[in-house]
């Protein structure tokens, strides 16, 4: 199961210029430390490029689960302890005796043709002082690893990513590499994989993960001569009902290309910064009232989805609802709607209205209308009365 490294103040050698640095602290409050990234919070990135306010508040530091409880909308999401504790019991399972099992999965679902793993498979020894010296020292056995010529099995190592100036550190599961100098990125997850199939939403997820890791990974191989990161991941469940573990292999390539495009757009994160008014603070000390305006003043993109992946998802939500935005209906009626930026003109221009002078000029709101004419049109060749046309009739609950 992945872990989150301990929290580390930026490198001077990678520390983000001072006044960026100065802005982001005056963001978060100047005696607020800032929250690391993790692999989960980069994946959910992904998830939703285009919402300016999770990039601005990640990309700051902010702490989204004190800043949700100050707000009043608490997040509601997370792994239970039974699943936590069932979850590490299996990845044990599967890394037991050296990590034979998984090594063998490794070999028969990516590598079948490469001579199969023995009994002289490497489990380098990744012990080191703070994430910094962990992550120093995975580089060192990747190095060695992939001069050795042999499989090599390395357990919870810590990479490091740059994010928006700032080191990630980075704790995937398992990494293996293969006797051609292959990198190859294992996710171990505990929901089980049916007759070879698991939920998609759930490998989406692990998907998106692991491309995280996997543009970590690259940014180490191309400091290294004939080391390459595979494009396709190991995805480690049970397999049906059983504690076997089973695998599959997810080529993660448009994962990664969205990821990687938008910790391009973090490294912007100061054009997003400098668009708040003066004063904008997401300290979760201050009133409710106040943080509802600074976290107004950034652009959302809440889609249903962002409850299981955001802490603020259910603020998100509600000011969505108040708004009557249609994307609190789900991302494909938003992109069906096109110009129409609520549900009330929406429905304004189903019900055959003429065209306010926001959407005089929208195609799907003529579209609508158009439609609403044809209805009306059929139900008076049928002899039927529109519903909206029909008199109030107590005893008819419709």
């Amino acid at each position: 199961m992945p872990r989150t490294a301990t929290p580390t103040a930026p490198t001077a050698a990678t520390a983000p210029p001072t006044t960026l640095r100065q802005r982001l602290a005056d963001l978060r409050g100047s005696a607020v430390p800032p929250r690391p990234m993790d692999a989960r919070a980069l994946a959910a990135l992904a998830a939703n490029p285009g919402c300016g306010r999770r990039a601005l508040l990640d990309g700051a530091g902010v702490d989204k689960t004190r800043l949700a409880e100050a707000l009043g909308s608490p997040a509601a999401f997370g792994q239970s302890q039974f699943a936590i504790v069932r979850g590490n019991s299996f990845e044990a399972k599967v890394k037991g005796d050296g990590g034979a099992e998984l090594l063998r999965l490794v070999h028969d679902r990516l590598d079948a043709d490469a001579e199969p793993p023995g009994a002289d498979a490497r489990l380098p020894e990744l012990t080191a002082a703070g994430p910094e010296g962990r992550a120093a020292r995975t580089a060192l056995a990747l190095r060695e690893a992939t001069g050795a010529g042999a499989w090599s099995l390395l357990d919870h190592p810590m990479l490091a990513l740059e994010v928006a100036g700032t080191p990630a550190y980075l704790e995937p599961d398992a990494v293996v590499v293969h006797p051609d100098g292959r990198w190859t990125v294992v996710e171990i997850k505990s929901f089980p994989m049916i007759d070879g199939a698991a939920d998609s939403a759930k490998v989406g997820a692990a998907a998106r993960q692991a491309a995280v890791y996997v543009l970590a990974l690259e940014q180490t191989a191309a400091k290294l001569e004939g080391a390459r990161v595979d494009h396709r991941v190991l995805l480690v469940c049970p397999k049906d009902f059983s504690n076997l573990p089973t695998a599959a292999a997810v080529d993660v390539r448009r994962e990664r290309s969205v990821t990687r495009r938008q910790l391009e757009r973090l490294t912007r994160v100061e054009e997003l910064a400098g668009s708040l008014p003066e004063g904008t603070c997401f300290d979760p000390s201050r009133s409710a009232e106040e943080l509802t305006e600074a976290v107004s003043a950034v652009s959302a993109a809440y889609a249903p989805e962002c409850l299981a992946a955001c802490e603020l998802a259910f603020h998100c939500r509600q000011r969505s609802r108040a708004a009557g935005e249609p994307a609190a209906l789900g991302r494909s009626l938003r992109g069906e709607l096109g110009g129409l930026t609520t549900v009330e003109a929406a429905l304004t221009a189903a019900r055959g209205a003429e065209p306010g002078p926001g959407d005089a000029d929208d195609p799907t709101a003529a579209a609508l209308r158009r439609a609403a004419r044809l209805r009306a049109e059929a139900l008076e060749a049928a002899g039927v009365r529109p519903p909206h046309d029909a008199p109030e009739n107590p005893a008819c609950p419709c």
